[in-house]
């Protein structure tokens, strides 16, 4: 169901590549919510996804930018408001990647050219896409900035690697952006810190289904989906949230506040020589 929270409203929205990314299910849920909008991703990435079904699906321009490179973000967020016909209401950064996770090497023995790629794609890109738009003045006052976290930012999760430091430094630039933006511009900036997702990016964390497995034991109401992520981004960038900024929102069923549950302690139960009496 629609309820046009998004009517009239402008954007961008970065990083959707194929039917399961979380950007591709926020796209589809904007469109029915009466927003128009830019789709963007790498050129190398493009390649591998299936973006231009989803622009079809939109109707919606794309616009080839690596997030890393300001004469790529100048040239984009330029012709998105010439598309839009001025300034933009919302702008999703969906955007992570490690090729230390890739390449598999641990995290006491990173190559550290890989990981200042890892900060410059996944987290740095963030500072510089909204200094772009500051500087071009390209959002509408009470305009959302989201950018998509993961809760390796506060805690240590197995396999995560160097991601963990890249989503730690989005969410800082985030509250440090999203003071500026909001004193100057009433534009809000925040993180959503999702459950675990089997996303295209997603896959590629070592551990992934024993990782979902758990985390949707631990959670009262079981992992948020990417859809359900859609949705509630979708809120972020309405009007309904105003006054929500510089903030990291735990999107995840609960699990960012459990210690133990029940669930997971009786499947960590069945491990054990001489099992626990659990109540």
């Amino acid at each position: 169901m629609a309820y046009n929270l998004l009517k009239g409203k402008k954007g961008i929205i970065f990083g959707a590549l194929d039917h399961h990314s979380i950007a591709w299910k926020v796209a589809e849920k904007a469109y029915e919510e009466g927003a128009r909008f830019v789709l963007t991703n790498t050129p190398t990435a493009m390649r591998f996804g299936e973006i231009d079904e989803l622009a079809k699906k939109c109707n919606a321009t794309i616009i080839p930018a690596d997030a890393t490179s300001e004469a790529d973000l100048e040239n984009l967020i330029e012709k998105s408001m010439e598309i839009m016909g001025g300034k933009l209401d919302f702008i999703l950064h969906s955007i992570g990647m490690s090729i230390n996770v890739r390449k598999k090497k641990v995290y006491n023995e990173l190559n550290y050219d890989f990981f200042h790629k890892t900060l410059d794609i996944s987290a740095i890109s963030f500072h510089k896409l909204m200094q772009i738009s500051y500087r071009h003045d390209a959002i509408n006052e009470w305009g959302s900035v989201v950018a998509l976290s993961y809760i390796a930012a506060q805690r240590v999760l197995y396999g995560y690697n160097d991601m963990a430091d890249a989503k730690a430094l989005l969410e800082s630039i985030a509250r440090s952006f999203g003071y500026i933006y909001g004193r100057e511009k009433k534009i809000r900036v925040n993180t959503i810190s999702q459950s675990p997702t089997r996303t295209t990016a997603g896959k590629g964390v070592k551990g992934m289904d024993g990782l979902m497995d758990f985390t949707d034991r631990m959670s009262p109401l079981g992992n948020a989906s990417a859809e359900e992520c859609a949705n509630f981004t979708i809120a972020m960038f309405s009007d309904l949230t105003k006054k929500i900024t510089m903030q990291n929102i735990f999107h995840d069923g609960g699990f960012s506040s459990m210690g133990m549950s029940m669930r997971a302690m009786k499947q960590y139960n069945k491990s054990l020589d001489n099992p626990i009496e659990i109540e």
